[in-house]
């Protein structure tokens, strides 16, 4: 299994319609066939420490069976839209893949 996480975070200042618009296409990519699991979320309210990092506003989780899985969520439509579509509002996008 391959796990693909994504830390987003967004433009200051978005409107409500913009952040909403961000997240139905944030959940538009647990469409994605090769997609076994997509998990999406914000910092939870857990106690503070030193170890958590809690800058980041969104989180996407994909798990998919492999590497070429992870190719084929790569070159998706639905990926590539998602992309076109809020990259306005990427202020930092940071990914982690692990095996």
């Amino acid at each position: 299994m391959l796990v693909h996480t994504v830390l987003f975070n967004l433009t200051p200042g978005m409107s409500d319609e913009q952040v909403a618009a961000f997240e139905k296409d944030l959940n538009s990519l647990a469409t994605i066939d090769v997609a076994k699991a997509c998990y999406i979320g914000k910092v939870a309210d857990t106690a503070k420490r030193p170890v958590v990092q809690t800058d980041w506003d969104y989180m996407l989780t994909v798990i998919v069976e492999n590497v070429a899985d992870h190719d084929i969520y790569q070159d998706h439509p639905t990926h590539h839209a998602f992309i076109a579509n809020q990259k306005q509002f990427f202020a930092q996008v940071r990914v982690f893949d692990g095996e």
